[in-house]
């Protein structure tokens, strides 16, 4: 059986993603610090993580990756943020998720793959691919 979520707790999730969203590191790491799942996900799959980086926020994602944030964890389609932060250009992002651990071959698909498919030389480079 299951319960019907508490209105509140929605709210609560609502605001964390949209922090993610919008980069906002330092409130993101408090709600981290004060209990909310570093791998919290929306009905999509996606992460804090995922968020963050998606939209460019290289601070946050640290943030998050320093609170046990899983650097791989792939959303429901099997994306990746370091595939994600690749197809959108965010170097910064990109680079903050390999400090905290992420796998270019991770997901579906990869960061690699999504690096070859738009030409993105040094970013292969950076990937140690040929």
């Amino acid at each position: 059986m299951s319960e019907t979520p508490d209105p509140e707790v929605i709210e609560l999730a609502s605001q964390v993603f949209d922090l993610a969203r919008t980069g906002d590191a330092d409130a993101l790491a408090a709600y981290v610090d004060a209990g909310v799942p570093a791998n919290l996900t929306n009905d999509k799959g996606d992460t804090l993580v995922m968020l963050a980086a998606y939209h460019g926020h290289a601070a946050a994602v640290t943030a998050l990756l320093e609170r046990g944030a899983e650097a791989d964890r792939a959303n429901d389609r099997g994306q990746t943020p370091l595939a994600g932060a690749v197809f959108k250009g965010e170097d910064a992002v990109v680079r903050a998720l390999l400090a905290g651990g992420a796998n270019p071959e991770a997901g579906t698909p990869s960061a690699l793959d999504t690096a070859r498919m738009f030409g993105k030389a040094e970013l292969l480079e950076l990937f140690g691919a040929r």
